[in-house]
């Protein structure tokens, strides 16, 4: 059986395998095994042929502008430039709709007409939003955000939008919701091919906050980025943008938000607990099993391995709006 190399910017620095690590796989393979992960999935990460078609369409295909939105003053530019939109919306996690880098293509298969987001749980005025009631009941504006994967690597992105404290003050929850479960859209139909979200995995993905972290002035629903309309690729039609906590914390295309009184279980901390916690807090001090999260690769044009590595900072960067949650 021949197998297809990917090209070097279609594979994550950290998919490519230290010697330490390959001499320890079988015992790797084996613990995600036991939580549940098929082989199959496992062979695929960042090695996936693209199922779509090779007809030249944009990564921002269906996109519509959204027009001049006011720039938050405190969130209006970071240290370090802008990445490209083009670059932006070609390498993307989602994987919902397969395991590699370059899903784009595949993501178009998401069904966006009549979104619905239901809020219910533990609140007084529980909702159902269509993307009308969004747009009228909370002020869009842009704001622009360090975004850090897990993965260690980063991109600097203009998201547009609305805090997640507005939607709390407008669904009221009660005192007894300690935490918010967010919901991602998902259907067992839409899938890029055998092997790929097994039914081990545990579909729909979630994700989830505790009530204080949701109501910091840093949490943020996003509707739009780099002024326009969110591309399927990147959770259209709304996601949450969580900047200090790794990437991962950010459910894309959210259909159901639950107020809850326990913990809530999350798709990658029940997957591989050991490697992915609940709370995710972006730290430099601690390593993932796998790699260290002590620098960052910012993504950019060019071969992969040349992007430029910068040290991780605590909290991303944003440690004066979120540490007290933390006690630091």
């Amino acid at each position: 059986m021949l197998f297809r190399v990917p090209p070097s910017w279609e594979i994550s620095e950290n998919h490519i395998t230290p010697e330490a690590v390959f001499f320890n796989r079988r015992r790797f393979l084996k613990s995600l095994i036991g939580a549940g992960v098929s082989t199959a999935a496992l062979s695929l990460p960042g090695c996936q042929q693209n199922s779509g078609s090779d007809a030249p369409i944009s990564p921002t295909a269906g996109t519509v502008s959204l027009g001049k939105l006011p720039t938050n003053p405190n969130f209006a530019e970071v240290d370090r430039p802008i990445t490209q939109r083009d670059l932006a919306a070609r390498y993307n996690n989602f994987y919902e709709f397969g395991g590699n880098k370059s899903i784009w293509r595949d993501a178009q298969a998401l069904p966006t007409e009549d979104w619905k987001v239901e809020v219910t749980g533990l609140v007084k005025n529980p909702q159902t939003y269509d993307l009308d009631d969004l747009q009228r009941k909370f002020k869009s504006e842009e704001r622009i955000y360090r975004f850090r994967c897990v993965e260690a690597w980063a991109m600097v992105v203009p998201w547009a939008g609305f805090p997640m404290r507005l939607l709390l003050e407008d669904v009221e929850p009660t005192s007894d919701a300690k935490f918010v479960r967010f919901t991602s859209f998902y259907d067992s139909k839409i899938t890029t091919g055998p092997g790929w979200r097994p039914a081990s995995m545990p579909w729909p993905y979630t994700e989830g906050l505790r009530i204080e972290e949701m109501a910091n002035d840093l949490a943020f629903f996003a509707t739009g980025i780099y002024g326009h309309t969110l591309p399927k690729q990147h959770g259209a039609p709304i996601r949450m943008v969580i900047p200090w906590k790794y990437g991962f914390k950010g459910a894309k295309s959210i259909v159901k938000i639950e107020f809850l009184k326990d913990r809530p279980a999350t798709f990658w901390n029940t997957l591989v607990p050991s490697e992915y916690d609940f709370e995710a807090n972006v730290n430099p001090t601690k390593p993932h099993p796998r790699w260290s999260q002590a620098t960052e690769r910012v993504v950019s044009t060019g071969p992969m391995l040349s992007w430029e590595r910068v040290p991780t900072l605590p909290y991303n960067g944003y440690g004066e709006y979120v540490a007290s949650l933390y006690g630091s």
